[in-house]
């Protein structure tokens, strides 16, 4: 996710509830039952952290003073990727050592964001080896990578996947150019593995343009897309209702104050449901959230480290 177009770790005692919790059968999900902060009212947010520098704990420090509620609604882990072996000839998913980090510390990591009522989802990138989402050369190649993500979402307790067909390099170890069947084939089995989890689409790459084939659309089985380009407004071209649309896209501390409540204005006003935000890090950022939260929720946002 490139910029023009795109820790603290809870207590040792939440930590040993939270596994307390997962040994005596509460669901990977929920984990230990805590109360979730209040309902709000408004626009899902939606916020990526890049793990190589930040930690996800920080989209739960951040709560409306108006209610207190959750400003964000979605964390999104940034980033695995699809990498390429060159000895099998197949796509494979593949953690760095930071998103392996944070997965391992699921427990530390993950679960204090979910207690809180956040989804927690794991993005997929392409690795700049000619694997990426739209060059599956056959449906059961499709198929396969399809189940690396259902397996890692249940091994890790995730709620999601969301795509971003950006640096996989087609071409590239030799791998085949982008084809109208791949994108859907991958799609239709991820939705298959998982019904009631999250798939996302960040809007680019030859992916997000290939969204039928052979009379099946999978754009219904998409749950949200948002705009690539930080600091503009773009409808997404999905055929998804408003709802599960983010046209507004900033980055965190990168787009001006002014520019992200104009842009929180408007997702409100023309009645779509979602606001991108990208690169929440670990500085007190209340002043630059709270630009989008008085304008989405008519609040102010409370930072608390």
């Amino acid at each position: 996710m490139f910029t023009p177009v795109r820790s603290r770790v809870r207590t040792a005692a939440l930590a040993l509830l939270a596994a307390t919790a997962l040994a005596l059968g509460a669901t990977p999900t929920t984990g230990a039952a805590a109360a979730p902060a209040p309902a709000k009212q408004g626009p899902t947010s939606v916020a990526y952290v890049e793990v190589n520098n930040n930690s996800m704990l920080n989209v739960g420090k951040y709560t409306l003073a108006g209610g207190g509620g959750n400003v964000f609604d979605i964390a999104v882990i940034f980033a695995a990727n699809i990498n390429y072996d060159t000895g099998t000839k197949a796509a494979t998913l593949y953690f760095n050592e930071n998103v392996q980090r944070v997965l391992d510390n699921a427990v530390t990591q993950i679960r204090p964001l979910q207690q809180k009522g956040i989804k927690v989802v794991l993005s997929v990138l392409g690795n700049h080896q000619g694997a990426g989402f739209a060059n599956f050369p056959s449906r059961q190649a499709a198929s396969a990578f399809a189940k690396q993500l259902s397996d890692t979402v249940a091994e890790y307790g995730l709620d999601g996947i969301d795509f971003d067909d950006e640096y996989a390099e087609y071409g590239n170890n030799g791998t085949g150019q982008p084809n109208d069947s791949s994108f859907v084939y991958l799609v239709s089995a991820l939705r298959a593995n998982m019904p009631d989890k999250i798939i996302s689409l960040y809007d680019i790459g030859p992916a997000a343009s290939s969204l039928s084939y052979g009379g099946v659309d999978v754009s219904s089985d998409f749950d949200y897309a948002w705009n690539p380009y930080y600091g503009t407004w773009q409808v997404p071209g999905i055929a998804l209702p408003k709802s599960k649309l983010s046209p507004a896209a900033v980055e965190i501390g990168g787009t001006s104050q002014s520019t992200a409540a104009d842009l929180a204005r408007r997702t409100v006003a023309e009645g779509y449901g979602v606001y991108l935000t990208y690169n929440l890090d670990g500085a007190d950022r209340s002043a630059d959230v709270s630009a989008f939260t008085r304008e989405l929720y008519g609040s102010d946002a409370v930072y608390a480290p």
